[in-house]
């Protein structure tokens, strides 16, 4: 069956149909799902583009595990040079 719709009343089917589908208690029943078809065949959803692919995690390797870092030196005297001769905190 095909339906000769003007613009104006496809436009308003479709809104009677959304609200409808939308405010239903359930929205998982027969009659909703028939009603969400024929919306969908009246104004279909646009095409989303696909999402990327998701991204591989690798655990570290071992070796880098193994490697330590360096020791970061203070500037001036250090912390415990500066305690030791009596100085207060400050």
């Amino acid at each position: 069956m095909h339906l000769d719709l003007t613009d104006e009343e496809t436009a308003a089917l479709a809104q009677e149909l959304h609200n409808t589908v939308e405010n239903n208690r359930y929205p998982f029943s027969h009659r909703i799902r028939t009603l969400r078809a024929i919306l969908a065949k009246l104004r279909p959803e646009p095409v989303r583009e696909p999402l990327p692919p998701p991204k591989v995690y690798a655990p570290p390797r071992a070796k880098a595990a193994r490697r330590r870092r360096a020791p970061v030196v203070a500037k001036g005297r250090c912390r415990a040079e500066r305690f030791s001769k009596g100085q207060t905190h400050g």
